[in-house]
């Protein structure tokens, strides 16, 4: 053993110890540092000088180095690390839907005064009080004047809840770039730590800045992270990889022709549409595309419906002025075209029929029932759906049963006591709202008994996907009475709703009467005004509701029960992420009282080896100059 194998291992321990206290240093530095996790040296002792073969020297056993600073390494529970990242997407759905449900809340918390629910009540007591007065002409201003209000109060919660999808949009588009960006760098950091690694260092603060990356990552989206054993690190979003290694992919927006104007979030490299289910992005999608969407189309639904049956009553009733066939409302329809025919493609050739309402020709009694059999195919969510009927069916019994199943056609009888099929909503994006588009019968019962369709089967049904479909309808060949259908009407009608400029321009337009056979109106006859104004009770089927009543208390229920969903699921996940988080503050925080004491530690421990150093330096110093003197 050399004389000076005592400062060898003197040096070692220094540069260990001094190794110790600048690590607990670069802790207490970044005590605060967000993502940190505390670091240590991990000391061991160095190899001995002998090893056991022939060539060792003979001594009494292996003769001590000493110790070195083996590695730097964090304290890091990875477990925990990955249950952080899997719960915090969770945390964050529900937090950015319970921020957009408290916007939401708001939109149905009006006022009493400007409320639809109470402008549409006054404007059906106008009618009722004209019902009563049809001769005066107050009455009808006083008609004509709620009327104004309730449009107006149909337009302000439309432009609430359409400013509130164009926020969600934005915020849409703002996630992705942040999305993209994180991605970008944890693949820039993934590649620099593989170099690090392969230079046999620990690459402690890039691990932590990565950690902290993927975290606020998993609050955008629900992501997954794992590490192979070549020290490729991935992250995954629904399945499909968003990072391996150095590669990072990105997602982009595009616009999309629809009725709303929204961007599609797809992946940059394929123009596939994007899935994702977790986070603040998955959340502000599926509250763009589908709560506040479902409430534009409710509220959509509701004035489509109860415009068009004050309409209809109105357009076949006489004014003061003996003025008739005038509707009420205005309508838009979406195709000039008389048998709704639309060029869907662009290509000059008309290859839909955009078509609203059917009525059959003949009156049905309610509590009748049918005496025949067959299966209704009618259009449905996703694909077409069937309603069979039977016998003993009443025809109240057929009615209820389209509007129970999960097609998109709902039924009534009309005043006349006719079978009227209306479209509602369509729930997939990529069909129009408002369009009937399939109504078949295997029967007879939309067919010859209430009078719809020409005839049964598939070769007589009804299918959007043609132009002149309504060639469909019985009598359109010219042979007896004919079904009356009418054209869909333009995307958003509570955007544009508005009372007809005839009837404000002169009030006494307003019809109050049932002509006579004469076609005038019989003095004191309030008839026409009376069935408007019961329009409020009736069932008016305005989607899954089937008055207007139902309506206004589905509605407010429906966001008040969503918003405290998420505010209760809130709560639960920061519980759980408070939980989270504190294990892990626990174990990978900086203590500063500890590190305190670790650098108190260190110190001795170096001022030890620094004596030891002294002490070794002497003897040798002894050695050398004394001996022999």
């Amino acid at each position: 053993m050399s004389t000076f194998a005592g400062i060898e291992i003197g040096k070692r321990s220094l540069n260990a110890h001094q190794s110790s206290i600048t690590t607990a240093g670069h802790n207490i530095t970044n005590a605060n540092t967000e993502g940190y996790s505390r670091q240590r040296v991990q000391l061991k002792s160095f190899d001995p000088i002998y090893r056991p073969d022939l060539s060792r020297a003979e001594v009494p056993g292996q003769i001590g180095q000493g110790m070195e600073a083996e590695s730097i390494t964090r304290v890091r529970d990875e477990m925990l690390d990955q249950r952080i990242v899997a719960q915090s997407n969770e945390e964050s759905y529900w937090d950015t839907r319970s921020k957009y449900y408290t916007m939401l809340e708001q939109v149905y918390n009006e006022p009493d005064d400007v409320s639809v629910r109470t402008t549409m009540d006054k404007f059906w007591e106008s009618w009722q009080e004209l019902s009563l007065n049809p001769e005066s002409q107050a009455h009808r201003e006083a008609v004509v004047s709620r009327g104004q209000s309730l449009v107006n109060s149909i337009q302000n919660r439309d432009k609430a809840l359409t400013g509130i999808g164009n926020l969600l949009n934005s915020d849409i588009e703002s996630n992705v770039e942040q999305l993209n960006d994180i991605a970008n760098q944890i693949a820039s950091l993934s590649t620099e730590i593989v170099r690090s690694k392969a230079m046999g260092d620990n690459p402690n603060d890039l691990l932590d800045r990565r950690d902290a990356l993927v975290e606020k990552l998993s609050k955008i989206a629900n992501i997954t992270s794992d590490q192979r054993d070549s020290d490729e690190f991935m992250v995954h979003i629904d399945g499909r990889i968003l990072v391996q290694g150095g590669i990072a992919r990105n997602f982009d927006v595009e616009s999309v022709v629809d009725n709303y104007g929204y961007s599609r979030v797809v992946w940059a490299d394929t123009r596939n549409e994007a899935v994702v289910k977790g986070g603040s992005l998955g959340a502000l999608i599926e509250l763009r595309d589908v709560d506040v969407r479902n409430e534009i189309q409710s509220l959509n639904t509701m004035t489509m419906n109860f415009s068009d049956l004050v309409n209809d009553v109105h357009r076949n009733s006489v004014g003061a002025n003996k003025t008739t066939g005038l509707d009420f409302f205005t309508s838009r329809p979406f195709v000039e075209n008389t048998n709704g025919n639309y060029d869907s493609d662009g290509d000059g050739v008309e290859d839909k029929t955009y078509a609203f309402r059917f009525t059959g020709t003949n009156a049905l009694d309610a509590q009748e029932q049918i005496g025949i059999e067959g299966v209704m195919t009618l259009a449905g969510h996703s694909g077409n759906i069937q309603v069979a009927y039977y016998p003993t069916d009443r025809v109240e019994d057929v009615v209820n049963r389209i509007n129970d199943s999960n097609g998109e056609v709902k039924a009534y009888l009309d005043r006349n006591n006719n079978l009227v099929l209306k479209a509602t909503t369509s729930q997939a994006i990529e069909n129009p709202d408002f369009v009937i588009r399939h109504v078949e019968d295997s029967g007879r019962f939309l067919a010859g008994y209430a009078g719809i369709l020409a005839g049964s089967g598939a070769e007589n049904a009804y299918d959007w996907n043609a132009a002149d479909a309504v060639n469909a309808l019985k009598g359109a060949d010219g042979n007896g009475s004919r079904a009356q259908f009418a054209v869909a009407p333009y995307t958003n009608p509570s955007t544009y709703i508005e009372i007809n400029a005839e009837i404000r321009n002169d009030v006494m337009s307003v019809a109050s009467a049932f002509p006579a056979r004469d076609g005038r109106a019989m003095s004191g006859d309030g008839n026409a005004a009376a069935e408007i104004a019961s329009i409020r009770n009736t069932k008016v089927m305005i989607g899954r509701e089937r008055t207007l009543d139902d309506y206004f208390a589905d509605s407010v229920t429906n966001v008040g029960l969503m918003g405290e969903q998420a505010e209760t699921n809130l709560m639960s996940q920061r519980a759980i992420m408070d939980d989270l988080r504190g294990l892990r503050d626990s174990i990978s925080g900086v203590n500063i009282d500890e590190e305190l004491a670790d650098i108190m530690k260190f110190q001795h421990g170096y001022n030890a080896a620094a004596k030891f150093v002294t002490v070794i330096d002497e003897m040798i110093d002894t050695v050398i100059n004394r001996l022999g003197v």
